[in-house]
């Protein structure tokens, strides 16, 4: 019955486990408006990273299970931070904090030392068993299987998870053609920037970013005949050779405006476009301080 209990807690544990990355990967793919302008190749390196992270962290989580129950500690509380902190932090505390293999006391109960001669509770004279003999002589590390597992699943994670960041970094399979009509994606930095689209207007304001740097939402267009795109754009520093250019992108429609020194709001007609969505972007190269307000009305 105890076993089968095991059993159990272990499953809920690797369900856990699953639910928890399976969230975090959801709440990606909402937060970038899924995976469009990316190969397959990226979602797939993404995908097989998570899969070997779940497995790492499932078979160090219930490694540290078991090793709980071997020595009295709290078989829920320590693969839980297991969990929380990855296995990296998660193992390293509880190495440091685990307790060791203890035996109970026959006449108090009490956990003691498998060395203890005599119980720090009740005094009782403690006669060494065969049992505790055996523990004492079986230094091997308990469950190895669970622990090459779990090095393999990481050393995979790693390995898939660098062939993403290195493929991303490279631009290979990754879309920064601003004139496309799928999703941005940089491989470069935006520094001390605050992005908000709420209401139709995108707030943003950045203080530096890489050379090439696009930042975009998506916008509707109700009434193109009637409808203007505003733009309140502010540099506050502007290198020379530098520049910030305002892209307008609709299917084969593009137009592009240079707004690195505007002297005023710019009003700008979507005669030329058509009812529906439309990519609204900033090409950054070099400005830096930008505050900037646009919305369509």
């Amino acid at each position: 019955m105890m076993k089968r209990k095991n059993h159990l807690w272990i499953a809920v544990l690797i369900l856990a486990i699953l639910i928890f990355f399976i969230l975090r990967f959801t709440l990606f793919y909402i937060r970038s408006d899924g995976f469009s302008g990316l190969s397959m190749f990226l979602p797939i390196l993404l995908l097989c990273f998570i899969l070997f992270a779940i497995g790492m962290s499932a078979s160090f989580a219930v490694w540290v299970y078991l090793d709980c129950k071997k020595r009295g500690d709290d078989p829920i509380l320590w693969p839980l931070v297991i969990i929380i902190t990855t296995p990296f932090i998660g193992l390293l505390i509880y190495f440091l904090r685990r307790s060791e293999i203890k035996q109970t006391c026959p006449a108090c109960g009490r956990r003691i030392s498998l060395r203890a001669k005599y119980c720090e509770e009740c005094g009782t004279r403690i006669t060494t068993t065969k049992e505790v003999y055996e523990i004492m002589a079986n230094k091997k590390t308990h469950h190895l299987r669970l622990i090459i597992i779990g090095a393999i699943c990481m050393v995979l994670a790693v390995l898939c998870l660098t062939g993403f960041i290195v493929t991303a970094a490279t631009g290979n399979g990754v879309n920064t053609d601003v004139t496309s009509n799928e999703r941005i994606w940089n491989p470069g930095v935006i520094t001390n920037n605050r992005d908000a689209y709420v209401n139709g207007v995108w707030d943003l304001d950045f203080r530096h970013a890489s050379d090439g740097f696009v930042e975009e939402v998506t916008m509707s267009i109700h009434d193109p005949e009637k409808e203007y795109l505003y733009a309140d754009i502010n540099c506050g520093k502007v290198p020379e050779g530098s520049s910030l250019t305002l892209w307008l992108v609709q299917n084969d429609t593009v137009q592009s405006v240079d707004v690195t020194s505007l002297s005023e709001p710019l009003e700008y007609s979507l005669a030329e476009f058509a009812e529906g969505d439309i990519f609204v972007r900033l090409q950054i190269n070099g400005v830096e301080d930008v505050n900037s307000e646009i919305f369509i009305r």
